[in-house]
């Protein structure tokens, strides 16, 4: 079953359990990938164009959790955290920083890389293996520390 297919299918299980917070987070979901759909002029979005919009969503979310934080509001950082934890229920597991380092690594070495000039060649080889998987600020930090050893 695609990633499509289940995030449909638990909709409707949600639909008929009734549970309000799990229906209005695949809501939302649904919403973003249809909308990707259309602004991709494609039926069906690809398993990494669904990741990438979750993704996007992931983001949206600690965004709005951190400033309903500052802002004092707990009631809606508390909502704002449970369907953070919906959403990423259906992304890849995340890789974990050594998993992340050993990529980096294999990265460098496949692009030939000589220091911090090659974080694009590094990092054009290393997105579509993390992609979905590893938060990019950490990939990044990751891979100019390992270049300047270089």
């Amino acid at each position: 079953m695609g990633l499509k297919e289940r995030i449909e299918s638990d909709f409707k299980s949600a639909l008929k359990a009734g549970d309000a917070v799990r229906l209005s987070c695949l809501r939302m979901i649904k919403a973003a990938v249809f909308s990707k759909e259309i602004e991709e002029k494609c039926k069906n979005l690809e398993e990494s164009g669904i990741i990438s919009v979750l993704n996007t969503l992931v983001k949206r979310a600690n965004e709005s959790i951190s400033q309903f934080e500052l802002g004092g509001r707990s009631d809606l950082a508390n909502k704002e955290k449970a369907e953070l934890e919906i959403i990423k229920a259906y992304l890849p597991a995340a890789l974990s920083e050594s998993e992340i380092a050993a990529l980096v690594d294999s990265a460098v070495l496949e692009a030939g890389a000589l220091g911090p000039k090659d974080m694009g060649k590094v990092m054009k080889i290393l997105a579509p293996k993390i992609s979905g998987r590893a938060d990019g600020k950490i990939v990044s930090t990751l891979v100019q520390k390992r270049l300047q050893k270089v």
